[in-house]
C-alpha cells in the first residue's frame, strides 16, 4: 500500500520536475507562452501529489488502531457502533 503511493508521489513529482525544466531549457526558445503554461501545470502537481501520497485506502488500518487508552478506546467503539475489544 505505501510502495503504490510512493511510486504514485515520485512519477507525480518527476513530472512536475520535466515540465519545468523542459519549459525554460528548451520549449521557451519555440513559445514563452507555452513555457509559462508549463510551469503552470508543474505548479499544480506538487499539492495534488502530496494528497496522492497521504490519503487513507482502504486496505490502511492505522486510523482504526487502538489508543492504548482502553476507557478511550472503550468509547470511541461505542461511537462508532462497534464491539468492543478484547
Amino acid at each position: 500500500m505505501y510502495a503504490r503511493r510512493r511510486r504514485a508521489y515520485f512519477l507525480m513529482m518527476g513530472g512536475c520536475l520535466v515540465l519545468f525544466v523542459s519549459a525554460w531549457a528548451f520549449v521557451r526558445l519555440w513559445s514563452v507562452p507555452a513555457a509559462v503554461a508549463m510551469c503552470v501545470v508543474a505548479m499544480v502537481i506538487p499539492p495534488v501529489a502530496a494528497v496522492v501520497a497521504n490519503r487513507r485506502g482502504p486496505e490502511d488500518r492505522w486510523w482504526d488502531d487502538p489508543s492504548g487508552d482502553p476507557k478511550s478506546d472503550e468509547w470511541w467503539d461505542e461511537l462508532d457502533g462497534r464491539r468492543r475489544r478484547r
